[in-house]
């Protein structure tokens, strides 16, 4: 017979693991979203595993700017637009572009994911009161408004202790949830390894959803918040063997859970002739192919999935808001809460007009990648300064990694351009 003490104490080192994992579970929580699971959902099921060597790329170089970004904070102590500010020519116009273009962007994304978790939280009613069909609008509007008020009261406690708590529970829910339902239904190996080799599909919003894939994954709000998130877990110059682990596994399991979700779309729904453009979609074609369980399953990693992301859209603007006044984020000041009260009410445009959260959610995610050069660059001068990084200045392969994140963000900004004016 198993020995429940000894039960009881392998629980708590997993527990132990999960609740040790440091300010990467905010990298996950930024990352993965609705807006990632929408992309990669919509990319499975109208191209199969085409575009996962867009994937593989983002979450590497977004492991290695997770990884500048932080040891530029345990180094100097300063936050990265408040160095902006101080160091770099042109420095302060830079960082009020910087803002300007990632609020923007989060608050964009912000309407979608509210509008898919709401439409998702009503698809599971749905499998199992199908009574409610008639009453989509009111449900939907009724479920986003509850959403986002509960995540206001949860920004009001204002710790980042209980922030990083709430987002373990989603990410960990989020994570199982697609990774067992991977095992139900999955790509075959060859589709896998040729999604490796680069190539960008030659149809209609193929360009848009290359821009989409590295604006959700490669996202500069993950990086310029990390020096704010790093310092609110304690962590000084000491820390940096453990900055570099929590870089390396926030960029793994944003890999490991993105191409998930693509490979269960891929599996289930490419083949099929299915591509999604609406929630509704994904309960049509999935419930038969993966059954009523799995369907649940996905979408409560999808629901996890939105529900991560809304925390962080809405920290997004009063952190780089604080970052450039002072480097210290205040979440008890008069101005962090009248920031989140205005995004919370701008979340609630999507569900109110009843518009398609999954358009507007892969439109807005393009517009995230136009600031990535400008952070990218940033960062390349600060970490490469010899007066303010003294013996931790970036190395040689370092460099190489940070200029190839650079050129892959300014070819990604190009294509993002062409592919809105396509759309447009």
């Amino acid at each position: 017979m198993e020995n429940p003490i000894k039960k009881n104490s392998f629980l708590k080192k997993i527990l132990a693991l999960i609740l040790a994992f440091g300010p990467g579970i905010f990298a996950i929580g930024y990352t993965i979203g609705t807006g990632s699971v929408t992309s990669m959902i919509v990319a499975g099921s109208t191209y199969g595993m085409q575009l996962l060597w867009v994937l593989l790329l983002s979450c590497i170089f977004s492991g290695i700017l997770m990884f500048s970004y932080g040891n530029y904070a345990l180094v100097t102590g300063e936050t990265a637009l408040f160095a902006f500010k101080n160091h770099l020519k042109w420095g302060k116009l830079i960082a009020i572009m910087i803002i300007v273009g990632i609020s923007f962007g989060q608050w964009n994304s912000l309407m979608g994911i509210l509008g898919i978790s709401a439409n998702i939280i009503f698809e599971i009613f749905l499998i199992y009161f199908p009574n409610l069909q008639g009453y989509q609008y009111e449900a939907v509007l009724i479920i986003a408004i509850v959403v986002i008020i509960v995540m206001y009261g949860f920004l009001m406690v204002g710790k980042y202790a209980f922030f990083e708590k709430i987002l373990v529970i989603f990410v960990t829910i989020m994570g199982l949830s697609f990774f067992i339902s991977l095992f139900m239904v999955y790509p075959l190996p060859i589709e896998v390894a040729k999604g490796l080799k680069p190539s960008i599909p030659k149809v209609e919003g193929g360009k848009m959803m290359v821009a989409a894939f590295v604006g959700t994954t490669m996202a500069a709000a993950t990086f310029l918040s990390r020096p704010l998130f790093v310092k609110g877990k304690g962590w000084n110059i000491n820390n940096l063997k453990q900055q570099k682990k929590d870089s390396i596994i926030a960029a793994c399991l944003v890999f490991v859970i993105s191409a998930s979700v693509m490979a269960v779309a891929s599996g289930a729904l490419f083949h099929q002739g299915e591509p999604v453009t609406k929630v509704l979609d994904m309960v049509n074609t999935l419930e038969p192919v993966a059954g009523k369980f799995a369907l649940t399953l996905f979408f409560f990693g999808t629901l996890s999935a939105g529900l991560s992301s809304i925390f962080p859209c809405l920290l997004i603007a009063p952190i780089l808001l604080a970052d450039y006044q002072s480097g210290e984020l205040d979440t008890t000041s008069k101005q962090f809460k009248i920031i989140t009260a205005v995004a919370c009410l701008f979340a609630l445009i999507v569900p109110v007009f009843g518009a398609n959260p999954i358009e507007m959610q892969i439109l807005s995610q393009v517009f995230n990648v136009f600031v990535l050069p400008l952070v990218i660059l940033g960062i390349i001068l600060l970490i490469n300064n010899k007066k303010l990084m003294g013996q931790y200045k970036a190395n040689i392969f370092l460099n190489i990694g940070l200029y190839a994140a650079f050129l892959f963000s300014i070819i990604i900004s190009y294509n993002g351009i062409v592919a809105l004016l396509d759309f447009f």
